[in-house]
């Protein structure tokens, strides 16, 4: 398990992430200059179909304002900052990547909502928090890195208070072995891939019901197809993060979704209360 996470950790290094994104984001000001949250879409949703996939996962999961929200695998923070901004809920996020929990608190201070939306470095398979603290949890595009899918969807149900919604949008195992490197696995020494089937029962089985499944394939190659042809990214874009070879994960991900071999699967779940 630890050699599994030291590879996952040494993918996300990110070594000097704040410093290239505070020169990326002179191009909108001085650095005390306020940015707003959708500002930096384009380089801090670092998942399929980016803004639009967070909104409706988090419409799905039926967020709203009071409640305390975890965002499990946050990376620089934009789907978190993205919830505090809309629904006027309580965010944490949490990431194995020290760096990317440290560029996610640059971003969101420049934003002005880090007193609203807190990060931790941290394990989802040994969640820092106490059980039944959260309303809701999120999971966008982290458990194709993790072995043990059931200790995961435990760890989340333990957090969670009975009720609470569990929203997962992940990419999942469709047919015949994918090209690599991809955005999360340069190798298949850290790409844990399950098929949807398996997923969603993986996730019952570690205390929840279904209450939303469905499969966003077609959507996510509409939205790869959309992005070929609308030419050159933005100078803000996820390159900045992720650094050279970016494009290439880019490039085969969209391959992988369109030759079958990949799945996109967009899914709610209920927390079972314990008897």
């Amino acid at each position: 398990m630890t050699d599994e996470l030291d590879r996952v950790r040494d993918h996300y290094r990110a070594t000097g992430l704040t410093d290239r994104l505070r020169t990326a984001l002179a191009v909108f000001g001085p650095e005390e200059g306020r940015l707003k949250p959708e500002q930096l879409a384009t380089l801090d949703q670092f998942h399929t179909r980016g803004l639009v996939a967070t909104a409706e996962l988090a419409n799905l999961a039926a967020i709203t304002a009071g409640m305390s929200v975890l965002d499990v695998g946050s990376g620089v923070g934009g789907p978190a900052r993205f919830l505090e901004a809309t629904y006027g809920c309580k965010v944490t996020g949490v990431d194995l990547s020290a760096p990317f929990v440290e560029a996610a608190r640059y971003l969101t201070a420049r934003t002005g909502q880090d007193g609203k939306v807190s990060f931790e470095t941290g394990s989802a398979l040994a969640l820092p928090f106490k059980d039944g603290m959260f309303d809701a949890a999120l999971l966008q595009h982290v458990a194709m890195n993790i072995t043990d899918r059931p200790l995961l969807y435990r760890e989340i149900r333990r957090v969670l208070k009975p009720g609470g919604k569990f929203a997962t949008f992940d990419v999942v195992l469709n047919g015949g072995d994918p090209h690599y490197p991809v955005p999360w696995a340069r190798t298949p020494g850290e790409s844990f891939l399950l098929p949807a089937d398996a997923t969603c029962e993986a996730i019952e089985a570690a205390g929840f019901g279904t209450l939303v499944r469905r499969d966003d394939t077609a959507a996510a190659k509409a939205w790869f197809a959309e992005f070929r042809a609308s030419g050159p990214p933005p100078s803000l874009n996820l390159g900045v993060v992720m650094g050279q070879g970016f494009a290439e994960f880019a490039t085969n991900l969209g391959r992988n979704l369109m030759e079958g071999r990949l799945g996109i699967l967009t899914a709610v779940f209920e927390a079972v209360p314990v008897n």
